[in-house]
């Protein structure tokens, strides 16, 4: 498997404020939104400095990590704020991937192998202030850090540097700041970097996929999108074109059918954003220039026939013209069925479940549960786990079916109770 080199985009963050990484200035949108163009438009990963100077500050941007966690696919890097082990780990339940702690305070540094051996080693990094602590690289290493960040400011890595960087026993991060290609080149070059941390101006969060071209233009190893099989290779209509079915990569909901050229196609590998060949003013179409409904591409699939492409993407908005998400809203037949697929059937009880806390109703279990409380919540819960144990010693099967259902039932009630939701779980899962 190749190991791309990253573009990072950085933030700091302070009273409920986002800021450049390397603290140049406040931008206008919300850390959120800010975040996920960045990752639309090819950001690897996020990089979110807690720069927070009280209690309350500080809980403030844990609710905004996890709902940038939530909003962003990419891993997030977080860090900044740490006295004690407990603050190592709300960043990782925020929804951070990893956790820099800054070794030019002493704690953090005394606070590392502790961080590594509850957590593990990958999920901690070293922040170093600046090259100075570059001599301690191997101290960090046998704490338990996995990698280093380095604060480097904005230009080019002179060779001095870059010889130490190259000596350093773990992988390192840079924090740059600039975008400019030539002195990204340069500092990726550098073996032992694996990725940058850029701060670009507001308007400028979509400038990651098309400087990761760039810099794959120098022989740098960068995660784009690169088709397994040459245009000459697909089966085209009469027109010289190929259908594309578009789908939700979250949800599998078919949104709309539109055409793609070579010039379309080459264009999508190229920006990440689904681009098509427009029949009717016979021209290239960018889904979403005008109404910003972008459509992202999480993948290209080809049929067996190469005569239909199959695109995963995150849909910005609505995919239809009409203003509906989908083009497919019209029903035209339909039988009833028993909805079976796993994910679906817990989101539908689930939503039964949140309508019921939202809209009480009288007589239902549910709300009897809600009334009485966290306690009782959790005295059921228990007793449902010892009813799948005991289940789970006899023969018939059917029973452990019975028992983990009223379990998973109960599960989701809890899960209401305390404002989990399934997209949380399942992103958590996915992160191990």
């Amino acid at each position: 498997m190749t190991e791309y080199k990253k573009l990072i985009v950085g933030f700091q963050v302070k009273e409920g404020r986002a800021a450049a990484a390397d603290g140049s200035g406040l931008y206008g949108g919300t850390l959120t939104a800010l975040a996920a163009a960045a990752c639309d438009n090819g950001a690897d990963e996020v990089w979110i400095r807690d720069s927070s100077e009280t209690d309350e500050d500080h809980e403030a941007v844990i609710g905004l990590i996890k709902e940038t966690a939530r909003a962003v696919d990419a891993p997030i890097l977080a860090g900044g704020r740490i006295h004690r082990l407990e603050d190592v780990k709300k960043y990782l339940y925020a929804g951070a991937s990893a956790v820099f702690l800054d070794v030019g305070v002493q704690e953090n540094v005394d606070l590392m192998k502790e961080a590594a051996d509850r957590f593990g080693h990958e999920k901690i990094y070293a922040f170093l202030p600046d090259a100075g602590y570059l001599d301690k690289a191997e101290e960090y290493a046998q704490l338990g850090a996995s990698a280093l960040a380095l604060e480097c400011g904005g230009g080019g890595i002179s060779g001095g540097l870059a010889e130490r960087l190259e000596r350093a026993d773990l992988p390192c991060l840079l924090l740059s700041g600039t975008a400019r290609e030539d002195s990204l080149a340069g500092n990726l070059s550098i073996p032992t970097v694996f990725g940058a941390v850029l701060s670009p101006a507001e308007p400028d969060m979509d400038l990651f996929m098309e400087l990761k071209q760039q810099l794959k233009g120098r022989g740098l190893p960068m995660d784009t999108f690169e088709s397994t099989v040459a245009w000459k290779d697909f089966k085209l209509n009469g027109d010289g074109l190929v259908p594309v079915i578009v789908q939700d990569y979250k949800t599998s909901q078919v949104l709309m059918l539109a055409y793609m050229n070579e010039a379309a196609f080459e264009r999508t590998l190229r920006t990440g954003k689904m681009t098509y060949y427009s029949r009717s003013r016979k021209c290239l179409w960018l889904k979403g220039e005008t109404s910003g409904h972008f459509q992202y591409v999480k993948s290209l699939r080809l049929d067996c026939d190469n005569d239909t492409v199959l695109a995963l993407v995150h849909q910005i908005g609505a995919a239809c013209h009409t203003g509906s998400r989908t083009c497919f809203f019209q029903t035209l037949a339909e039988k009833e069925y028993k909805e079976t697929n796993p994910l679906k059937v817990f989101e539908d009880v689930y939503g039964v479940i949140l309508d019921r806390k939202e809209h009480p109703k009288e007589g239902s279990y549910t709300n009897y549960l809600f009334d009485k409380g966290i306690d009782k919540i959790l005295k059921k819960l228990g007793e449902e786990a010892t009813e799948i144990v005991i289940a789970a010693k006899n023969p018939n099967p059917e029973e452990v079916k019975y028992e983990i259902s009223d379990f998973l039932y109960h599960m989701m009630v809890l899960m209401a109770e305390k404002g989990v939701t399934w997209e949380e779980i399942t992103e958590e899962l996915a992160n191990r």
